[in-house]
């Protein structure tokens, strides 16, 4: 079935029921209404276009990847639909900015890996594509599908990002508001690319387990736990939710053990009882608590003399 203004909708027109997710104003107001009349030259330009058939060979990647893995069973069953029926929908592709006589996808990765790998060629449509449109395109087609991950949204978003793109890109492309998009920045502020690309797409991990992850990570020492548990033999399966599931419950483990210091108390009385002072010491402090007549008086006397004190403290250590 083929696929009808496949650039449609990259942000709602002036005159739509529907809203955007974010409020509207000022400059975002004005940015919308620039890629409104981007979508509707494009959807113009869409209808009737003509199909080529292009060499798989000849087409390239996008400049920023979207996808963590090949998605394993619709990838075959992909396969199979296109051995059968032939390809079905068009990919979008754009001159190669670069490469004379090349070409760079904006969104159809696997119909082109399926065509590769089946030895057929691609059928596609060709526009020229700045990259600002690529990028929207590109998010606005794997929003249409609704079948990324929340982690591949937030690093494709992470990627962007890093391109030096501005959040109202980054929203446009990704069909979401400003809240979503924090949320998928500090997620991957907070978790490094290395260790998400370990871990995978986790498709049956949501937002919320992933910002409970990014937390723990962001606690001293966990990254490096968070490292050695999926470099442990026994967590490197195929499946990334399993592996997901493996380094949120370490951490979480880990969190929960509390490091006793091995405390030791005491008292002391002088002989009229007018003080008592109960004195605990441990790996990580030492503590002295007064109390009795004169526990005020006498706790100001200490208070009032620690240089005095710490000096001979410092002038035996300096002797042993």
């Amino acid at each position: 079935m083929a696929r009808k203004n496949l650039l449609a909708g990259l942000m709602d027109q002036d005159d739509a029921t529907d809203m955007p997710a974010y409020p509207v104003r000022g400059a975002s107001k004005t940015m919308i209404r620039s890629i409104d009349e981007l979508a509707k030259q494009a959807e113009k330009l869409m209808e009737g276009e003509t199909v080529v058939e292009i060499d798989p060979d000849a087409v390239e990647g996008s400049f920023v990847t979207d996808r963590m893995e090949d998605d394993g069973e619709q990838y075959q069953e992909l396969l199979r639909a296109m051995q059968e029926r032939g390809q079905d929908s068009p990919i979008l592709v754009r001159p190669h900015p670069e490469k004379d006589g090349r070409y760079q996808i904006v969104f159809g990765h696997r119909r082109v890996r399926v065509a590769r790998e089946i030895g057929r060629p691609v059928r596609a449509i060709v526009k020229a594509l700045d990259d600002r449109t690529h990028v929207i395109a590109q998010g606005q087609e794997n929003s249409a599908r609704a079948n990324l991950t929340f982690i591949e949204r937030a690093a494709f978003a992470r990627r962007l990002d890093d391109l030096g793109y501005d959040r109202e890109t980054i929203k446009a492309a990704l069909s979401a508001n400003a809240a979503s998009v924090s949320k998928m920045m500090s997620v991957t502020e907070r978790i490094p690319a290395d260790v998400i690309a370990q871990i995978g797409s986790a498709s049956a991990v949501g937002r919320e387990r992933w910002v409970e992850l990014s937390l723990l990570m962001g606690k001293a020492g966990n990254l490096l736990k968070a490292k050695a548990i999926l470099a442990d033999e026994s967590v490197r399966v195929p499946d990334s939710n399993t592996r997901f599931n493996s380094v949120l419950a370490g951490l979480k483990t880990t969190a929960k053990r509390v490091t006793k210091s091995v405390a030791s108390g005491s008292t002391w009385t002088p002989a009229d009882k007018s003080v008592s002072a109960q004195i605990k010491s441990g790996n990580n402090g030492f503590s002295l608590s007064l109390k009795a007549r004169n526990a005020a008086k006498f706790g100001k006397f200490l208070t009032d003399h620690l240089d005095e004190l710490y000096e001979r403290f410092a002038k035996n250590e300096d002797k042993s």
